[in-house]
C-alpha cells in the first residue's frame, strides 16, 4: 500500500465535520463550487486535490498550510514525520531491542535522555512524535528513542556509539554500568 495515500486516509477519517467544512470553505479558490458541493468526506477532497495537482507526495506546501488553518498540529506532525522519513511508521516493522544495554540506559537515564537521543542523531520531530505517544513515561519515551535509532541505523546499531554518546553526553556512571 502506497504510504502517501494511507497517510491521507488516516487524516480524513480523523476530520470532523466542522473540519471538513472549514478545509472545503479553504480550498475554494482552487477548486470549483460544484465539486466542493459533491465532497462528502476528506477522501473526496484529497481525491480533487491529487487530480489538479495541489497536493502531490513531494509536495504537501498546500496541504500543511491547510492543517496549520484548521490547527490540527498532530496531523502536522504525522504530514512532517512522512516528509522526513518519507514513510509512515508501522509499528509492526521496529526491530526487537531486548538487549541488555538498552535496557541499563533505561533504567539510568533520567530526564535528560533528549540530550542523548540529540547526540545518536534522533531528530527533534522524531522525538516529538516519540513524546506525543507516551506522554507519561520518560522511561518509555528513551526505549522507543533508542528503538528508533536502532531501526534508523540498523546493522550499523553498535553499543560502541551508545557509549560514545552517553560519554558526550556525560553520562560517564550509565556508560560504566553498560560496558559491565
Amino acid at each position: 500500500m502506497d504510504p502517501f495515500w494511507a497517510l491521507l486516509h488516516s487524516f480524513s477519517s480523523s476530520l470532523s465535520d466542522s473540519e471538513l467544512a472549514s478545509l472545503k470553505f479553504l480550498c475554494r479558490p482552487h477548486i470549483g463550487k460544484r465539486k466542493l458541493e459533491s465532497v462528502q468526506s476528506g477522501i473526496d477532497l484529497f481525491s480533487i486535490l491529487l487530480e489538479q495537482q495541489g497536493i502531490a507526495r513531494d509536495d504537501v506546501a498546500f496541504l500543511e498550510d491547510l492543517l496549520k488553518n484548521i490547527k490540527r498540529e498532530d496531523l502536522l506532525l504525522q504530514l512532517k514525520q512522512f516528509q522526513e522519513e518519507g514513510e509512515v511508521s508501522a509499528p509492526d516493522d521496529q526491530p526487537d531491542v531486548h538487549e541488555k544495554p538498552i535496557e541499563v540506559i533505561c533504567e539510568n537515564v533520567g530526564r535528560e535522555w533528549k540530550m542523548l537521543v540529540r547526540k545518536l542523531g534522533i531528530s527533534e520531530v522524531k522525538m516529538d512524535r516519540i513524546v506525543t505517544a507516551n506522554p507519561y513515561s520518560l522511561q518509555e519515551q528513551l526505549f522507543q528513542s533508542l528503538r528508533e535509532w536502532q531501526k534508523w541505523k540498523g546493522r550499523d546499531a553498535k553499543v560502541t556509539d551508545l557509549l560514545k554518546a552517553l560519554r558526550g553526553c556525560n553520562m560517564n556512571l550509565v556508560a560504566d554500568k553498560v560496558e559491565e
